[in-house]
């Protein structure tokens, strides 16, 4: 195997938010120090994305989060960058012809943070607040647990969403708490939310590497970086989601935990606002966990009503 050299550098491409660049520069540095290479023996190419040119419309309105990936995806399939590095939670199932997600750096806090302020909680919230999100998922969640809320739209990073909060559009808002943990922001006035209240969305945390099928220097390189246990965890989830509808934009949760030999799969679907949830829970051998996400997948299906998934249309 060759490895990548200053003057040959390996190129990690990524979106520019200062979230992306803080996981690009996590996988720079397992790299390195798997195979003892300077800093200068890699190049962050930063590659703006239509999902970050366009911040003024849900997600779902413009094609869902897979704007997030794909012209990083194109420049990957071109060969203008060896790697590509993502936040799992924004990966849809299905990867293009060419490429495969197979690396995964161990996994961050699965949990959300309620941010306001004040530093409330969100059970203090008063009645009728407005509370922002973008998530679907948490919008859903949000109004089973408090229909009362008023739910507005709130995209862009960290930085940006705080910016919102400042300026009066909203009076909380979620973030991840791997987000805040990998930008240091201990700062941000935040609350842990626990999974048993409010399920994480699929392969929260996790820090996703996607590569050129075929392309066995990267496959020898990565494996030296992959972690097991997140392989184990995401392999249950994404299969999960993968069997109710392969994206990322829709009110899912999924969250699977290894004790042992022995997986735990949680999983729930909501509808919209939030008036309905079906849930389960079971435990199988870790070498079952991608079965049982899609047994737990048809299983709340087949519990819904017709217009349950009204979201995917």
């Amino acid at each position: 195997m060759t490895l990548p050299s200053p003057d040959a550098p390996l190129k990690i491409g990524t979106r520019g938010s200062p979230l992306a660049l803080a996981q690009a520069y996590e996988t720079r540095q397992r790299l390195m120090t798997a195979f003892n290479l300077p800093e200068g023996a890699f190049e962050i190419v930063v590659i703006k994305t239509t999902g970050d040119r366009i911040l003024d419309r849900p997600l779902k309105e413009i094609g869902g989060k897979g704007l997030f990936t794909r012209e990083i995806e194109d420049d990957l399939l071109s060969g203008a960058i060896d790697i590509a590095v993502h936040s799992m939670k924004d990966m849809p199932v299905a990867q293009p012809d060419g490429l495969a997600l197979t690396t995964y750096l161990p996994r961050e806090d699965v949990r959300d943070a309620f941010v306001s302020l004040d530093g409330g909680k969100l059970a203090d919230l008063r009645e009728g607040a407005v509370v922002g999100t973008s998530s679907l998922r948490r919008k859903a969640q949000l109004l089973n647990y408090r229909p009362d809320l008023e739910i507005v739209e709130f995209r862009g990073n960290v930085q940006t969403r705080l910016k919102k909060l400042n300026d009066g559009v909203a009076e909380a808002t979620f973030l991840a708490m791997a987000g805040l943990n990998r930008l240091a922001m201990d700062e941000v006035p935040r609350t842990a939310i626990e999974a048993e209240e409010m399920l994480p969305a699929v392969a929260q945390g996790c820090i996703g590497i996607e590569q050129r099928l075929g392309d066995d220097r990267m496959s020898e390189m990565l494996s030296a970086i992959n972690d097991t246990l997140s392989t184990q965890r995401l392999a249950a989830e994404r299969a999960f989601l993968g069997a109710l509808d392969g994206s990322c934009e829709t009110p899912i949760g999924g969250l699977a935990t290894i004790d042992g030999d022995t997986l735990t799969l949680r999983g729930e679907i909501l509808r919209v606002d939030g008036s309905e949830v079906l849930s389960d829970e079971q435990t199988c051998s870790v070498a079952d966990g991608a079965k049982l996400g899609v047994e737990m997948a048809r299983k709340l299906r087949s519990q819904a009503d017709d217009d349950f998934f009204s979201w995917l249309n």
